[in-house]
Formats: structure tokens, sequence, C-alpha cells
């Protein structure tokens, strides 16, 4: 009779892991779309930036090759033509707005996850 009484909790946790495995399934598919989404805009933007600052490289590059062949170049235009420039009213904004629209995103994604995780834990109830 113990033997029985033992099989029958053995069926029930396994049923209960099943169950407590199948709901991490369902939480973690949501994590893993959001890692996926913020990997790949990383990979866009990551090579949008090197592919544009590579063709202001190379047309520089050219410049100051044509210029030294002309005999025009001397240290204060190669200076002029290889110095960063100073960020402009965009670059001001840009970095004004970006972290509010970090901070923006990151609270809807985590609204957006305490209500998913809500509704999974009425689901399983």
């Amino acid at each position: 009779m113990k033997r029985t009484e033992l099989e029958k909790k053995a069926e029930e946790l396994e049923q209960t892991l099943g169950m407590q495995l199948s709901l991490v399934k369902k939480g973690s598919e949501g994590f893993a779309k959001i890692g996926g989404g913020i990997l790949l805009g990383g990979i866009v933007a990551f090579s949008a930036v090197k592919l544009l600052s590579r063709k202001k490289n190379n047309k520089t590059d050219k410049v100051l090759k044509t210029l030294e062949k002309e005999g025009l170049l001397d240290d204060e235009i190669k200076h002029k033509l290889t110095q960063k420039s100073q960020p402009g009213f965009m670059g001001r904004l840009s970095a004004i707005l970006l972290p509010i629209a970090i901070n923006y995103g990151k609270n809807r994604l985590f609204n957006k996850l305490n209500k998913s995780d809500d509704s999974i834990e009425k689901n399983a109830k």
C-alpha cells in the first residue's frame, strides 16, 4: 500500500514539475524575443556607424593625397581636415534626448513584462 501512495505522490510531483517547466518556457520566450531584437538592433547600428565612418575617412584620405600631390598641404590644413568637428545643435539635442528615450523604452518594456507575468500567474491558477 505504501508503494502505491509513493507512486501517486511521485506522479503528482512529476505533473507539477511539468507544469512549472511549461510556465518557465512560456515566460522565457518573451525574453528571448526581446533579447534577439536588441541584439539585431545593435548589430545594425554598429554596421551603419562603421560604414558611414569609413566613407568619411576615405574621402578625407583622397583629399589629403590630392593636396599633397599639388604641394598645397601644410600642417594647418591637415589639422583642419583631420580634426573632429564640434557637435552642432542636433548633436547636443540627441545627447539630451537619447537617455530620455532609453528610459522611456525601458519603462514600457518593464510594464509590458509585468503585465505578461500577471497574465501567466492568472492562467496558472
